[in-house]
């Protein structure tokens, strides 16, 4: 602590307000009513015999209570951050840039912006604040939340001789410790004290590192928009940081020097020059570099939003963080990525990847991007894409849940015009009559049109946000709740898409994904559990059959590269129109996985992506990238089977009506001993979504011929009511392009491909 001298002349005590400021005291309140004088008469009394009964122990307790030696705030502990065996280090969390100064070398402007943002009767009150402690006490104990009411006296003494825990313990003898503090010391060396311990955020401690890290200057630099951004910061440095929230920054910012002007610290001509200041960008340490940046990341986020933690306790609290990342899976995702994408990729060119085990909702993997230092956004939380045919499964799970047999068929005519709405298959390849388990192996979409006509989009859209889409999601709220949803207009954040196929894997109960398992103190006491609501949200046998449906994908369907993984795996291509987004989502018994490629431009605008000559789909670079992943993560793990199929359902009539845009006679519905059939003879490529990165053929399984529908090429398909057999169903895989795989150089589109001029809205990646 610094040596006792005198205050400066200059803040020693609050300026004269302007001329012109009422000094009266407020109005008289108008007479109360005789009985309500006799309450307040009776409490009055009542407070004067406690307050008379309470003096001796007040007297004792201050007595009591000795100022200690400082805390180990210069010397603090540093935070580590675990991968889930507890042992294996991620990275740490630190506080190491701090210098002291002295009060003199801080402009007076900066002084009195503190002073508005914290405590603008610094110089009046003797360490503490009744009024501010009795309504942070209020709040407390009325809304269960934890308000300091803190006078910057006990700030200080917080900082700078107690820790940071919540609990009245501590409140208390911070109490004591300000009153004699305040006595004890000058309000120039408390101040000083204060400006060099309290935390600015940016890792910055004090005054001085605070003013470098967001301005690149010394603090005898520092102008008043600058001191008022430094004081609005210390309220929640994560919140307020104008390279995170310039909005939120500028409302404190103008608060900070409102208050300035209100105590006539700032006339009304500086107040009109002053605003929210440019700042330089956060310089981050190598602790954040590289893609383990990500995960550090993600966790602090955690440690201050859901654990509860500031963001300076989590810089030198010296906790131990022990999270759900496996290093043997977080190594394969990295690796998968790197090894199964070009080495050279364009600019604006994004792959997130993410895996939850669907027992415990703990995210096992992420690949947010390849170096946080470069990019301090994550590509699985916070960056969107549009879903494309990942989607329709929640499709599948609806008209499951209405009785909707996996047996039941449809036409697979393309074009196709279903409730007003014309769309096309890709390639517009026609099918015939086929079950759901062909519809959603070769992802058929006029099939999937038919089907989300029947449930209605709004059962699609419920079904989504109970696996795990947020409501908020863009373009799944209400207004874009149309029969075009089926196709994957909704453009979630990966870890969304993971997470509700992560409630398919865990045969419908959702637990809601995290990242920190538990934390322990600087002593090894372990002070958070993670505890994630778990709810079952579809019954296991619609999740057995939409499983078993979602099998036919990587058996012999668009996701067949999968079949590598030789084991039990199910999962869904997705290829957005325009070729902006290409997943691959997918799971085992143990693991749930999803990978997303996508581009933006340097303003964020959605761009087509971009690999070369070839079209990326969900077929090509997203499955075999998640396909080593799960591989090299699940090695040495027991191979698991799924719950056989339960073949919920039955047949039952349709109102469904659909035709061909071509038509010029009708075709009905019926059904064949395998209920599969064939597309006809019109299709002239391949309507999956393989196409190899490598130009590698993979195995693929042959053909089955079966008799074609009586819907051809030309003829309408009106939909009357459809059929089912009672035989096991079975998916066919398509002929033609599928029994030799594409060259990759001319691959073409994707099956999931949206119809060209189908009406939808626009979603993208976000802005990086």
């Amino acid at each position: 602590m610094a040596a006792r001298r005198p205050d400066p002349a200059p803040s020693s005590r609050r300026p004269q307000r302007p001329q012109g400021r009422g000094t009266g005291r407020p109005a008289a309140p108008p007479p109360r009513r005789r009985r309500g004088r006799r309450v307040l008469a009776w409490l009055g009394g009542l407070f004067v015999v406690g307050a008379v009964l309470g003096v001796a122990g007040f007297a004792t307790a201050y007595a009591l209570v000795e100022v200690p030696d400082a805390n180990e705030l210069a010397d603090a502990q540093t935070s580590t951050v675990y991968y889930s065996d507890g042992t294996t280090p991620i990275g740490t969390f630190s506080a190491v840039n701090r210098q002291n100064v002295d009060i003199e070398q801080v402009p007076e402007v900066v002084q009195h912006a503190v002073l508005a943002a914290e405590d603008r009767s610094f110089y009046e009150n003797r360490g503490v604040s009744p009024t501010g402690i009795v309504r942070a006490l209020w709040s407390n104990v009325s809304e269960g939340t934890q308000q300091g009411g803190s006078t910057i006296t006990q700030q200080y003494v917080k900082n700078y001789y107690l820790s940071s825990e919540q609990t009245y313990t501590r409140k208390a003898k911070e109490f004591f410790l300000a009153l004699k503090i305040d006595q004890q010391q000058s309000k120039a060396e408390t101040l000083e004290d204060y400006l060099n311990t309290v935390y600015f955020g940016r890792s910055a401690y004090g005054i001085q590192a605070a003013a470098q890290a967001y301005f690149g200057v010394d603090v005898e630099q520092l102008n008043a928009s600058q001191g008022a951004l430094l004081a609005a910061v210390l309220k929640a440095p994560s919140n307020y940081d104008p390279r995170q929230d310039a909005e939120a920054a500028a409302a404190r910012v103008d608060y900070v020097l409102d208050g300035m002007v209100e105590e006539g610290w700032l006339t009304a001509e500086e107040r009109a020059r002053a605003g929210l200041p440019e700042t330089i960008e956060p310089a981050r340490g190598n602790e954040f570099e590289g893609p383990a940046g990500y995960l550090l990341d993600t966790v602090k986020r955690e440690l201050i939003d859901t654990v509860g933690l500031t963001e300076d306790e989590v810089q030198r609290g010296g906790f131990q963080i022990t999270t759900t990342f496996d290093a043997q899976a977080q190594a394969a995702a990295v690796e998968a990525v790197q090894d199964q994408l070009p080495s050279t990729l364009p600019d604006g060119f994004h792959a997130a990847l993410s895996a939850i085990d669907p027992a415990t909702g703990g995210v096992v993997a992420m690949y947010g991007g390849a170096d946080y230092l470069e990019r301090q956004r994550n590509a699985v939380t916070q960056d969107t894409a549009q879903a494309g045919s990942t989607f329709k499964p929640f499709t599948l799970v609806a008209a499951l849940e209405e009785g909707t047999s996996l047996r039941t068929t449809y036409s697979g005519a393309s074009p196709m015009t279903v409730d007003g709405w014309t769309l096309e298959n890709f390639g517009d390849s026609s099918y015939g009559r086929i079950n759901l388990l062909t519809a959603t192996a070769n992802s058929v979409n006029t099939v999937y049109a038919q089907l989300n006509e029947e449930v209605g989009p709004e059962a699609t859209r419920d079904v989504a946000i109970r696996a795990g889409y947020p409501a908020a999601t863009d373009g799944l709220q209400d207004e874009h709740t149309t029969i075009s949803n089926v196709l994957g207009t909704a453009s979630p954040h990966p870890i969304d898409v993971t997470q509700a196929y992560a409630t398919f894997a865990a045969q419908g109960v959702r637990t809601h994904w995290h990242t920190i398992a538990s934390v322990a103190d600087a002593d090894g006491t372990r002070t958070y559990t993670a505890s994630p609501a778990q709810e079952r949200v579809f019954s296991e046998d619609v999740v057995a059959d939409a499983t078993y449906a979602m099998q036919q994908v990587v058996q012999q369907g668009s996701g067949r590269y999968a079949r590598n993984l030789g084991r039990p795996a199910a999962g869904k291509t997705g290829t957005s129109s325009g070729n902006t987004s290409a997943w691959f989502a997918g799971y085992t018994p143990q693991l749930a996985a999803s990978v997303a490629l996508y581009q933006s431009g340097p303003d964020g605008e959605v761009q087509s992506l971009s690999l070369g000559s070839r079209e990326v789909t969900g077929g090509s670079y997203p499955v075999r990238i998640w396909t080593e992943f799960m591989d090299a993560a699940l090695e040495g793990t027991e191979e698991l089977d799924f719950p056989d199929p339960a073949y919920v359902g039955s047949s039952r009539g349709s109102s469904s009506s659909s035709s061909s845009s071509s038509s010029s006679s009708t075709a009905t519905r019926s059904s064949s001993p395998t209920a599969t059939q064939s597309p006809t003879a019109t299709a002239t490529t391949s309507p999956t979504e393989e196409a190899s990165p490598t130009g590698t053929a993979t195995a693929t399984p042959t053909a089955t011929s079966t008799p074609s529908a009586t819907s051809t090429s030309g003829s309408s398909a009106t939909s009357t009511p459809r059929t089912t057999s009672t035989s096991r169903p079975t998916a066919t895989s398509t002929s033609g392009g599928d029994d030799v795989e594409e060259d990759a150089d001319s691959a073409g589109g994707s099956q999931d491909a949206d119809a060209a001029g189908a009406a939808e809205p626009s979603a993208a990646a976000a802005a990086g």
